[in-house]
């Protein structure tokens, strides 16, 4: 009964589905559609799984080299989460994130969407240590905001309920409907559509990435405190690891409580043939010239 009433219902829901979308020669949404329903959830692993071990990024190494220095470290449940935990890796004293999303390829986009990622269950991870989860929502321009809020009440909903610190971390893309758009221009909107959903911490993407004078960028970062409702870090996508540090402190002059980042520290090992060693000469002295830039602009 319960199967042939599950039929039935996705019959009635999909055939005008189906229909409107051969009236209208839909092609994208009916090819992508069919492709979600077909490919097995373990096939959109497959191009983060090959980037990370092309680039020597896979296993524990960093998290052993860089955790001593960081106050907290971000772990993906696909690539690192059971084995860092199962050697030990994290260093004392750095406290544990899981990411708690799933995060979708679509045409020409790495990451074109996410949802809540439910083997991550909050009670597991939390007694291997996580004090926090983290979820990455897509905004775009022509999106459906409703279904965005709707994406980060459920998130942090389940962090309260499981007395999680919730981090969100909303990321631009470009519009689907091919019209030109500048993602940085999307960075003020996303928080205020998103900036106030009881979320403990807002990640953010660097106002105008920190492309512009001085003034102006800051300007850009006080706008962002002003509508953000709780603290909010910066992240280093679409900022140069070399122009981090300066944006970083912009930000926590005008009112970021610090910077939650990868690429901007570990970017300019990547394919070296010596990763440790790299690591520790490069990857770390920028993690302490980042920390330190937070210590002297907010704790300071």
């Amino acid at each position: 009964m319960v199967s042939g009433g599950s039929t039935l219902f996705g019959l009635a829901l999909g055939f005008p589905a189906a229909f409107a979308m051969a009236w209208h020669r839909m092609t994208w949404p009916a090819t992508a559609t069919l492709f979600a329903r077909m490919a097995p959830g373990t096939l959109f692993l497959l191009p983060w799984l090959v980037m990370f071990t092309e680039v020597g990024l896979t296993g524990t190494r960093t998290v052993l080299v860089l955790t001593p220095y960081a106050s907290a470290a971000l772990l993906d449940r696909e690539f690192a989460w059971d084995r860092a935990i199962a050697e030990g890796a994290v260093a004392p004293g750095c406290a544990l994130i899981a990411a708690a999303d799933i995060l979708l390829p679509g045409p020409g986009e790495l990451v074109a969407d996410s949802r809540i990622d439910d083997e991550v269950v909050p009670a597991k991870v939390m007694a291997e240590g996580a004090a926090a989860l983290k979820l990455l929502v897509i905004w775009r321009p022509d999106g459906n905001p409703e279904a965005r809020i709707a994406l980060v009440d459920d998130f942090v909903a389940r962090c309260r309920a499981a007395g999680m610190v919730s981090i969100v971390e909303p990321v631009c893309r470009k519009p689907r409907d091919g019209r030109a758009w500048d993602t940085a221009e999307g960075i003020l909107p996303a928080a205020q559509e998103l900036g106030g959903r009881g979320a403990d911490i807002y990640k953010a993407e660097m106002p105008l990435f920190g492309n512009g004078p001085e003034a102006v960028v800051r300007r850009a970062c006080a706008e962002l405190t002003r509508i953000v409702n709780g603290p909010w870090v910066v992240l280093s996508s679409g900022v140069t690891p070399d122009a981090f540090p300066q944006a970083v402190e912009w930000a926590c002059r005008e009112g970021a409580s610090g910077f939650l980042a990868g690429r901007a520290v570990w970017r300019t090992v990547i394919g070296h043939p010596d990763m440790e060693a790299a690591l520790q000469k490069d990857a770390v002295v920028r993690l302490q010239r980042l920390c330190d830039v937070v210590d002297k602009t907010v704790g300071g």
